[in-house]
């Protein structure tokens, strides 16, 4: 981008550009002039954390949007986060920014203003379809993860080695106690919380479930894992990340947002995703956890499994599912799990 105004920061120059984008796609002024205000209150916000429009992250996109609760309307939230948003995706088409840290702030914003939207309707069929598109061994191994298991993004990048026990893994590492004699599963605990050290580690993400939950491995996603372990770095961290970067961060724990825009990319090149959508019709990390908890509990129909899978039901109900664990779950989802490749 060039053509800075003499006078003017490359802050405001970004903005400008922006905004004769919008007028030149027929914005009316009152519109123009409201985008203007919120990304100028942003800029402002920004600066008073020796921020840039750049430099700011997910976190300070959340942190802005958050103390806007209580002096606006949530109605009004909701309209600062899709500008800002616009904002960002215009800066990423135009190479200016390297990623749109609004993406997963506007995801969880939508699931929380309308926690159940009508989504898009996806077939098993379609969904093999986009499975097929993914060619690199992480970007496979992390949607058939979400795919396969129901997980949120979060506690997919809280993963770690010992949360697997996998048959035949290319890598050494013993797997926790609590996955001794369930072949071929993933431990997923309540534990993790943002900002708080986690089995050697501060975690960046909070894992939302009610319960800690055992969750069978099908053979695909077996298969999927073992291909991405076999070319898996090295990983930073001594808790040894399931999931870690193969890019700029190479061998940090993947982060939620990295999740968010590694899915957002795939989608949008299938069709699956548009900028300025809702979760109506944008296929998002949080899309694969509606698409697991429907296209299971269809098929099962059985849905104190898929609650239990899911790990959002109540401690009587996690009970009665972990007593019985290799005899119901395992074999209810190994009967009914889809096959995407």
């Amino acid at each position: 981008m060039s053509g800075q105004k003499r006078g003017e920061s490359t802050e405001q120059t970004h903005i400008s550009y922006f905004l004769d984008d919008i007028r030149y796609q027929g914005k009316s002024e009152r519109t123009q002039a409201a985008y203007e205000r919120v990304l100028s209150d942003f800029k402002e916000y920004l600066a008073s954390r020796s921020l840039t429009l750049e430099s700011a992250n997910h976190r300070d996109c959340m942190a802005y949007i958050h103390q806007l609760r209580g002096d606006v309307a949530s109605s009004t939230v909701a309209t600062y986060a899709s500008y800002l948003h616009r904002f960002y995706d215009y800066m990423t088409r135009v190479d200016a920014f390297e990623d749109n840290p609004m993406a997963i702030v506007v995801e969880e914003l939508d699931e929380s203003i309308n926690t159940d939207p009508t989504r898009r309707d996806i077939s098993i069929e379609a969904m093999h379809s986009f499975v097929e598109t993914l060619s690199h061994p992480l970007d496979r191994a992390v949607i058939l993860t979400l795919l396969k298991t129901g997980i949120r993004a979060g506690e997919l990048c809280n993963l770690d080695i010992r949360d697997i026990s996998l048959s035949s893994s290319p890598i050494e590492g013993s797997h926790r106690p609590r996955l001794d004699g369930r072949r071929d599963s993933m431990y997923v605990d309540s534990a993790p919380a943002q900002g708080v050290t986690y089995n050697g580690e501060k975690r960046a993400a909070s894992n939302k479930r009610k319960r800690a939950t055992t969750i069978p491995v099908d053979g695909e996603l077996a298969d999927v894992l073992r291909e991405w372990l076999a070319i898996r770095p090295d990983p930073i961290s001594d808790a040894s990340p399931l999931f870690v970067s193969v890019s700029d961060e190479w061998g940090r724990r993947i982060s939620p947002a990295i999740v968010h825009h590694l899915v957002e990319t795939h989608a949008r090149d299938f069709g699956w995703y548009r900028a300025g959508g809702g979760p109506e019709e944008n296929v998002t990390p949080h899309y694969f956890r509606h698409f697991f908890t429907t296209h299971l509990r269809d098929r099962t129909g059985d849905r104190g499994v898929v609650k239990y899978l899911r790990g959002d039901v109540a401690k009587d109900v996690i009970d009665t599912y972990t007593h019985d664990w290799g005899n119901r779950v395992r074999e209810e989802y190994e009967k009914n799990i889809y096959s995407l490749i």
